[in-house]
């Protein structure tokens, strides 16, 4: 299997918008042809009989049922907060961005 080239880290990079210097791309394309190798030879020990897994261990979600319980009124909620509006926390505007 021929190795990563530094032509493909360097194209990589400009797909992540990253900016690597020369030793850089020498650097990672050796990392990465290890990554790539190491990935293959787990490949190789997979067979037809090991169905694919997220985890070694089987597990089961546990969800709680939703279920409405009583909590704060808006006015309680709100009680403590140093602005509101709508019935909603008001705070300062962080992005520029018209409301």
């Amino acid at each position: 299997m021929p190795g990563i080239t530094r032509e493909e880290v360097a194209h990589l990079a400009r797909l992540a918008r990253l900016e690597l210097k020369d030793e850089e791309l020498d650097h990672f394309a050796g990392q990465l042809d290890d990554i790539i190798g190491a990935v293959a030879r787990v490949s190789e020990v997979a067979d037809q009989d090991v169905p694919p897994t997220s985890h070694p261990l089987p597990l089961t979600n546990v969800m709680r049922a939703d279920e409405v319980r009583p909590s704060l009124t808006p006015e309680q909620a709100l009680s403590g907060a140093p602005a509101q509006e709508q019935q909603r926390f008001k705070v300062p505007q962080i992005l520029g961005e018209e409301s």
